[in-house]
């Protein structure tokens, strides 16, 4: 499989996975207390989130959609020139989880680009997130491996071949 390929196909994966999990704790956790899943250490609490993470720039939604409207655009540009499936992979990650957040923004309450992001999965210590942080955390982990390994996205001199 090409690497764009890879990354949308993982972009695809990550963002229906996170939509559904919101549609399922805005279903199911709205109306609840945390629910424990494994005492304190995991915990399933729903909120809604009108800043980034740790609560940063709450209520300032309209700079987060713009920033990620202009990342995920850089992505699309740059995807048919990547040509690691590791740094693919990290792409995907990526655009899958700033789908899934920016989904959010844009069409949840409460108004058209100013909506709140779902967050639902609690840690001790550590802020509520979603599928979609997570697949942003596990990309900026992997982007560090990649770096320290000296691994490129795009291999110098190397163009994507043509399908045809």
């Amino acid at each position: 499989m090409r690497p764009w390929r890879t990354l949308y196909l993982i972009a695809w994966v990550v963002w229906l996975f996170d939509l559904g999990t919101k549609v399922w704790a805005e279903k199911v956790l709205s109306s609840r207390a945390n629910i424990e899943i494994l005492g304190s250490f995991l915990q399933l609490t729903f909120i809604r989130n009108s800043g980034a993470a740790f609560s940063i720039g709450a209520g300032k939604t309209i700079i987060f959609t713009i920033f990620a409207l202009l990342v995920l655009i850089l992505i699309v540009r740059f995807a048919p020139v990547i040509t690691s499936k590791g740094w693919a992979v990290v792409c995907g990650l990526v655009l899958g989880g700033i789908l899934g957040n920016l989904t959010d923004r844009i069409f949840r309450a409460p108004s058209f680009l100013q909506g709140h992001v779902i967050d639902w999965i609690q840690l001790p210590r550590w802020p509520v997130f979603n599928v979609a942080d997570s697949a942003i955390v596990i990309a900026a982990a992997t982007a560090f491996i990649l770096t320290i390994r000296n691994i490129a996205p795009i291999t110098p001199g190397v163009l994507p071949k043509d399908e045809s």
